[in-house]
């Protein structure tokens, strides 16, 4: 009975603020296997632990210190190292690391370590990338590229001004781009990304943080307007010659999916037009810069989006797989440089969402897909001879791996609905699993609540997954205020089968506060193929609110909702979503509570802009319906606007036009800038900010 009793008490819990917001990051973080990586012959694997690494042998399952913070520190005789800083281990006897300035090259010396090189780094280092020989590294130094190699730092780049940028992601950091560096297999050459954005406008962006304020010029192209042009160059390190790939097209065009041959003698670039409707998959001779061919082409009436490099098979200089849409979801395609397409590898109406790696042996490719649902994501490997294909996980959830350089084992970690986070190590030959982590559930002694899955019908059919969160100490009998927390953009998905089963402990906290809160993925967004995607194309806003208003009706329909008593909350395209509603449907919701949202898409960047919506020039019609500014007269409830000031994603203008189109309409509404960038918004400043809206919420849908 003491037991039962404590138990109960225990559950009645009730989030802090502060939990609720970081608390998954802090007090409330399930625990994980920090840092795993395997051996590089594939017979053990790494772990970060408190105070150093351990390397766990599979077959003996014996864990023993592969190296310890003391163990370096004995290296430092001033300067101690308070932690261990990350360590990429290139075998069992070797590692290196970056930190105080410095990179770091060390190696297992008896039962010791030793520091065996070590090189100063430009103290305005970013973007180091390390080569394959593990000897080699770039860098950037503000707008410019250097290389070190053996000690010696050596200028690649060397430009003045500063609006032209080197070794950076270009575009934006769109399609699939997230460096600018890329060092050739054979570390002898750096191919790296120029981008002139010297056509491109000045934007200010402000630092409200000192008195007098300061201003910050960056380039924003915005949709319509003159766009950054980019090049690609190609550094030999010993002839320390640059030269630059011949690349026809329009000046403003995007390059992506930049991928060196095995052998080191080829380029291979996704030349994709600014209109974003015709992509050209070429390959480059690397020393010379001339086109070899162009290998395939993609079209589309609406977008093409190249998201990932070309995948090599394991010891071909001729075979690869592209990661392609042009079925209408994210499979795979096997090429050959000579014959062209060989087979589509993958098919069915799922997506491919992350290759993983091969077995070249057993000819097997390693991969996740949706292909059970969109609410997860599970491990899969194929032949990529027969094309026969092999689940390897049994659990359900949201699975990612890391396999094992010979494809022998795979490191799977996951999470459901009743699972915080499970790790298991799967023999890809047997599928024999062994457990090697599951998390305890940090939530146990809180008061949670029922969490119910919906699936509504869109207009035209489409299955619209959702979930409805119903107030702790729920009561049928009673009315409550309800909440709709939406996103509904690209590139994003509220709804899966992962923990917390709610998805946000802020949407518990409201729970527990006597709401009903219900979030829904609409068409737009992603995991479900490119016909959801695209039905958004050039009119954002508007089947999005169609889909979102099924929701509505869905929870109008149910007793327990008070539909006099219902708000709606989004950040950024949900933001957008959120004061849409307000103004195109000011019926629906009495409170909105909208955080940096794009108001008028014509000052939104060209690469985002102009995919889903065409230019304004083309597309007038799209963005004059989607514009919020000629709109704010028809507010009727309540709103709560959110913006950081030095927002250099959905600039602060959108909402200052925005106040300045209510002031000259006459309309009210409630308006909260802070200091910063809302995307980065964390710890107190994230709580504070939380507690603001969540007493907007009780102010005007308690009474």
């Amino acid at each position: 009975m003491l037991l039962a009793g404590s138990s109960a008490f225990a559950q009645t819990q009730k989030f802090t603020m502060a939990e609720a917001v970081n608390g998954m990051r802090t007090n409330l973080a399930v625990k994980n296997i920090s840092q795993f990586a395997w051996s590089a012959d594939g017979k053990s694997y790494i772990q970060a632990v408190k105070g150093g690494y351990l390397s766990t042998d599979l077959k003996t399952n014996k864990q023993d210190t592969l190296i310890s913070l003391t163990q370096l520190n004995r290296q430092f005789a001033n300067d101690k190292l308070k932690s261990v800083p990350p360590v990429k281990f290139t075998g069992t006897s070797n590692g290196y690391f970056n930190t105080a300035g410095k990179m770091f090259w060390i190696e297992k010396s008896g039962n010791d370590w030793k520091v065996k090189n070590s090189v100063a780094v430009d103290q305005d280092a970013a973007n180091v990338r390390m080569f394959g020989d593990r000897q080699t590294f770039a860098f950037t130094a503000k707008n410019n590229l250097f290389v070190n190699k053996n000690g010696k730092t050596i200028a690649v780049t060397n430009d003045a001004n500063e609006n032209i940028i080197n070794g950076q992601s270009v575009h934006r950091n769109e399609f699939g781009i997230d460096t600018g560096i890329f060092p050739a297999p054979n570390s002898e050459s750096v191919a790296f990304y120029r981008m002139d954005q010297t056509m491109v406008a000045d934007y200010p962006i402000i630092d409200w943080s000192v008195t007098p304020a300061v201003n910050h010029n960056i380039k924003y192209p915005m949709a319509g307007q003159a766009s950054h042009q980019v090049t690609l160059g190609v550094f030999n390190i010993k002839t320390q010659a640059t030269t630059f790939l011949k690349i026809d097209g329009e000046k403003d065009q995007y390059l992506t999916a930049v991928t060196w041959s095995p052998d080191s003698k080829y380029i291979f670039i996704a030349v994709l037009n600014r209109g974003q409707n015709h992509m050209k998959m070429n390959q480059y001779d690397a020393a010379t810069g001339t086109l070899v061919k162009t290998l395939f082409e993609e079209t589309d009436s609406k977008y093409v989006e190249p998201q990932h490099p070309l995948t090599f098979f394991p010891n071909s200089n001729t075979d690869f797989i592209w990661q392609s849409q042009r079925t209408g979801y994210n499979h795979l395609f096997h090429y050959n440089l000579d014959k062209g397409l060989v087979a589509q590898i993958t098919k069915g109406d799922w997506l491919v969402t992350d290759i993983l790696g091969f077995n070249e042996k057993k000819k097997e490719i390693f991969f996740t897909s949706t292909k059970e649902t969109p609410l997860e994501k599970h491990l899969y490997k194929i032949d990529w001879t027969n094309f026969k294909m092999q689940r390897l996980d049994t659990a359900e959830g949201v699975h990612t791996g890391v396999l094992s350089n010979d494809g022998n084992y795979l490191y799977d970690v996951y999470s459901n609905a009743n699972s915080p986070r499970v790790a298991d190590i799967i023999n890809t030959s047997n599928l024999k699993s062994t457990n090697i982590l599951t998390s305890e559930n940090t939530l146990k002694n809180y008061q949670r609540p029922e969490i119910k899955n919906v699936e509504l019908k869109a207009d035209d059919g489409t299955p619209l997954y959702g979930k409805i969160i119903l107030p702790t100490n729920f009561d049928p009998n009673k009315k409550y205020p309800t909440i709709v927390y939406l996103y509904n953009g690209p590139h994003l998905q509220l709804i899966t089968n992962s923990f917390p089963a709610s998805g946000n402990l802020w949407y518990e906290y409201m729970t527990q506060n006597g709401y009903v809160i219900f979030t829904m993925d609409g068409r737009g967004s992603a995991n479900r193929g490119m016909k959801f995607e695209q039905a958004v194309f050039r009119n954002l806003g508007t089947t999005e609110m169609n889909d979102q208003m099924k929701g509505v009706e869905y929870l109008k329909s149910l007793p327990y909702v008070d539909g006099e008593r219902m708000g709606i909350h989004g950040w950024s395209f949900g933001g957008f979503m959120t004061t849409s509603f307000m103004l195109r449907k000011p019926d629906v919701f009495k409170v909105g509570v909208a955080g940096g949202p794009v108001i008028d898409w014509n000052m939104y960047e060209i690469m985002y802009g102009e995919r889903y919506m065409d230019t304004p020039q083309e597309n007038p019609q799209g963005y004059a319906a989607a514009n919020l500014l000629d709109k704010v007269q028809n507010l009727k409830g309540k709103l709560l606007m959110i913006h950081g000031a030095q927002d250099d994603v959905v600039v602060w203008q959108h909402s200052i036009k925005f106040i300045k189109s209510a002031v000259d309409n006459g309309v009210q509404l409630d308006y909260f800038a802070y200091p910063g960038h809302p995307h980065n918004v964390i710890g107190k400043d994230r709580v504070h900010l939380m507690q603001k809206i969540t007493d907007y919420f009780d102010l005007y849908l308690k009474k």
